[in-house]
């Protein structure tokens, strides 16, 4: 799904009345994804100049763009905080990395569990990417 095609939706359902989050077309994800450790070499925020000069992992930039091409929406999601921003887009650029949007400020520290009203599922990043397999794993839920 294009970026275009994504704010067409969003538009349509809030210019229709809807006051609810907008749901995805069947088979669309909507993948958040990090940058440091995960695209690229692993950079905290107290080492900002790293930020311009770091390589990309090769089978990162081609699967996300894979995704992207497919119809996904692709998020970066980042602890780099707002002062980053110019230079995390610079560098996506500069790489072409597709994507629809980058979110600054996730909290630091790892160990996330997501709480939502949407499903969520959660990958971890364990130095490659590929294509998504199903797999079936224990989670923590809320008590019926």
């Amino acid at each position: 799904m294009k970026k275009e095609e994504v704010e067409k939706l969003l538009h349509d359902k809030v210019a229709g009345g809807s006051h609810v989050s907008p749901v995805l077309p069947e088979g669309v994800k909507n993948y958040l994804i990090d940058i440091d450790g995960t695209i690229t070499d692993d950079i905290p925020n107290e080492e900002p100049e790293r930020m311009a000069t770091c390589k990309p992992f090769p089978d990162a930039l081609k699967t996300l763009n894979k995704w992207y091409d497919q119809g996904h929406i692709i998020c970066f999601f980042t602890s780099r905080t707002e002062e980053h921003r110019e230079v995390t887009e610079t560098w996506l650029k500069k790489y072409k990395f597709k994507y629809h949007s980058l979110l600054m400020g996730k909290p630091r520290g790892g160990n996330y569990h997501w709480v939502d009203n949407h499903l969520v599922k959660a990958t971890r990043y364990k130095g490659k990417f590929t294509d998504m397999v199903e797999k079936e794993e224990i989670i923590e839920v809320f008590k019926e």
